[in-house]
């Protein structure tokens, strides 16, 4: 496994807002990176997701930035520690103002549910049996048929 570090960067229009809400997920954000313009969420040791007001965003992008409640440039998937957890993710964000984004997926050996969150971003919980990161999805599919 490699030791890199992942940052990524979300524009966002009410950064108080936007704190709030994915702190009522359960993440924490880390004080020495967040300030009036940016908050760096704490996915885990190597994981980060800056949110930035769209204006310090732009200051960073090279390209008009996206408006994402008109459309997709990514979907952020985040693990959950088993289905339950998948639910508990999605019914929180729901709770604090997201909009589902599609239905649920199960395929036995994953579970997941989405959501947009207060910007329009796609965010997706995923919870994957251990089987199944071990071997991969493929051959689990397989003995299933």
């Amino acid at each position: 496994m490699s030791d890199r570090m992942l940052f990524l960067n979300l524009p966002v229009r009410d950064l108080p807002a936007s704190l709030r809400f994915f702190e009522y997920l359960g993440f924490a954000f880390d004080p020495k990176f967040t300030d009036q313009s940016a908050g760096c969420m704490v996915l885990s040791e190597s994981s980060f997701v800056m949110l930035l007001q769209r204006e310090r965003f732009a200051e960073f992008a090279v390209k008009p930035l996206a408006e994402a409640k008109q459309s997709t440039a990514a979907m952020i998937a985040v693990s959950a520690p088993d289905r339950a957890g998948v639910d508990a993710l999605c019914d929180a964000a729901l709770a604090a103002g997201a909009a589902p984004a599609a239905d649920p997926i199960d395929h036995g050996f994953m579970y997941g549910r989405s959501f947009f969150d207060l910007d329009g971003h796609h965010w997706e919980a995923v919870w994957m049996s251990p089987e199944a990161v071990e071997t991969g999805p493929a051959e689990i599919a397989e003995r299933a048929a």
